[in-house]
């Protein structure tokens, strides 16, 4: 059965979930989760989401964000992966378009007779794809 089927995790999200759950059952009260543990859910959660990857190990939420915002990673967006531009290598009629970063920033870009291959280059730049 994979991934997609039926609501079943991902093997690398159920294999750190079964992890978790070992050091559970072995763990002395008030033992504190062990880094290594931590590391791999921080991982996860550029893969999964940090909501998915915290409710699947039973981990709280707030917790797991600061450590992922302290390894310098960043929840995944719902950025677009890539940008679909008209075909031709110059295009002679104007454009209007609006780009945004998701984070609170928009450029909006008005070009006449414009190279679609530049656009694309402003377009990854300002997402931050470089």
């Amino acid at each position: 059965m994979g991934a997609g089927d039926r609501g079943g995790l991902p093997q690398d999200l159920a294999r750190v979930q079964n992890q978790f759950q070992a050091w559970r059952c072995r763990r002395q009260a008030g033992g504190r989760i062990p880094h290594r543990l931590w590391a791999l859910a921080v991982r996860l959660v550029s893969q999964h989401g940090l909501s998915r990857t915290a409710t699947t190990l039973s981990l709280d939420y707030y917790s797991l964000k600061k450590r992922v915002e302290a390894a310098g990673q960043q929840p995944p967006s719902q950025r677009p992966a890539f940008v679909e531009l008209p075909a031709p290598a110059v295009v002679a009629k104007q454009a209007l378009f609006e780009l945004d970063n998701g984070a609170g920033a928009t450029m909006r870009v008005q070009l006449l007779g414009y190279d679609a291959a530049d656009v694309e280059a402003l377009a990854r730049r300002f997402w931050g794809a470089d």
